[in-house]
């Protein structure tokens, strides 16, 4: 029906259909798409496989390195979400304990991650995401790029909730970056109202 940074911008209210820049990072399970939007349209649009998924995959790989410990995705997802962040935070948070299988003693076993841990094995993917992010600045029109400037950049998708992001991308490319309200929901939220909108007008047509 549309495209997902499309309905994100739409719950966002963002000014789409004005002749000004708008960029929406979407940062999903299995994909990160980046768009820039201007006169109803997508200007700019860069996409990768890497995303939530990848950031729980980054964490397994971790705790496997340095503490031969084999753990689940969903624990991993559970230390994103506990302890995650892509840059450090002022907010204060314990190390948290997580089961899995000792591959070097071949037994179940429980080690404690840190903050610190789990922001390091997020390093590579929350690189990756602010790398699209620059990559789509450097392809956007500079009249449009000055209203980034001005305007900043929109974070959704449950990615989006991951401490520091905004943080992190805004230091890279120096321009504000927010979350939107409710993230996670924010595509399904403005496909419904692109829907409504749709509706509204083929009524008034008919």
């Amino acid at each position: 029906l549309i495209s997902e940074p499309m309905a994100a911008a739409i719950v966002a209210d963002l000014p789409i259909e004005e002749p000004i820049g708008n960029m929406v990072v979407d940062i999903g399970g299995g994909t990160t798409e980046v768009a820039v939007i201007s006169l109803g349209g997508i200007v700019v649009h860069e996409s990768m496989r890497i995303a939530g998924d990848e950031m729980d995959q980054a964490i397994q790989e971790y705790a496997k390195k340095h503490f031969d410990l084999e753990i689940s995705q969903a624990a991993a997802e559970r230390l994103k979400i506990a302890i995650g962040s892509a840059a450090p935070v002022d907010e204060p948070l314990e190390p948290v304990k997580v089961r899995g299988f000792n591959v070097a003693k071949r037994l179940p076993d429980e080690i404690e991650m840190t903050p610190e841990d789990v922001r390091k094995a997020l390093n590579g993917p929350v690189e990756a995401i602010v790398g699209i992010v620059l990559r789509t600045l450097e392809r956007t029109r500079p009249e449009l790029c000055d209203d980034l400037a001005t305007r900043g950049i929109v974070l959704t998708g449950g990615g989006a909730l991951l401490r520091g992001l905004d943080v992190r991308i805004q230091e890279a490319t120096g321009i504000p970056v927010r979350v939107c309200d409710d993230p996670l929901t924010a595509v399904v939220r403005g496909t419904g109202k692109y829907v409504e909108y749709k509706a509204k007008h083929r009524h008034k047509l008919s």
